[in-house]
C-alpha cells in the first residue's frame, strides 16, 4: 500500500483491499465480521476482486471486520487519531477538501473544495447501508475508526461531493465502510 506522512501521522493513501471472504449487502451483523465489495452480491472472492469497484475503491468492512483488517505494523485509527488528523489539516470544516481526490473522475460534480493537498486521495466508495443495500458511490466516502460510540454504533468519518468538510458520525457497526490504516 502507498502511504504518506501527513501532519504527525503516517497514513495509507489508498483504501484497504484485504478480502478474506465476501458476502452480498443483504448479509449483515453488528458482531460477526463481514466484507463487501460495492455492487457485488455473491460469495466468490476472485469474482469480487475482478470488479472495477474493488480495483478502484477497495473493500467495505463492517465494524467487526475493520477491527482486524489492517496489516501488521498498522492499525485502524481511533476517533481521537482521526480528530488529530483533521485538526492538522486546519479543522473539520476545511479538511475534507484537502483529503478528497481533486476533479470528478470518481467524485460526483461539483466535488466542492477538493484539492487533495494532503495526498490522502480520498475516494467516494459509498458504503453498505445498515438496511442491506449499497449506496453513495460517487457521492460520499466513509471510513471507520476503532472507537465505539455506543453498544450498536462506532465512530466514523464521512466526506461528501457537495462540501469540503469532514463529518464525524456514529453509525451502526453493521454498516460497511472503507478502511484507511495508520502506522503504529
Amino acid at each position: 500500500y502507498s502511504y504518506k506522512t501527513i501532519g504527525t501521522q503516517v497514513w495509507m493513501t489508498e483504501n484497504l483491499a484485504y478480502l478474506p471472504s465476501v458476502v452480498g449487502p443483504g448479509t449483515g451483523s453488528n458482531s460477526t465480521a463481514y466484507y463487501y465489495v460495492y455492487g457485488y452480491d455473491g460469495t466468490d472472492v476472485d469474482a469480487a476482486k475482478a470488479t472495477s469497484n474493488y480495483t478502484t475503491y477497495g473493500v467495505l468492512y463492517n465494524w467487526p471486520a475493520a477491527q482486524s483488517a489492517c496489516p501488521s505494523g498498522w492499525h485502524l485509527p481511533s476517533d481521537a487519531e482521526w480528530t488529530t488528523f483533521t485538526d492538522d489539516l486546519g479543522g473539520a470544516s476545511v479538511a475534507g477538501g484537502k483529503l478528497k481526490e481533486a476533479g470528478t473522475a470518481h467524485w460526483n460534480s461539483p466535488n466542492i473544495g477538493a484539492t487533495n493537498e494532503s495526498g490522502f486521495t480520498a475516494l467516494p466508495g459509498g458504503g453498505r447501508r445498515n438496511k442491506g443495500k449499497f449506496g453513495g458511490i460517487g457521492v460520499n466516502g466513509n471510513w471507520w475508526s476503532s472507537t465505539v460510540d455506543n453498544t450498536n454504533n462506532a465512530w466514523n468519518r464521512n466526506l461528501g461531493y457537495d462540501n469540503s468538510s469532514v463529518s464525524r458520525d456514529g453509525s451502526s457497526k453493521g454498516s460497511g465502510f472503507s478502511v484507511r490504516c495508520l502506522r503504529d
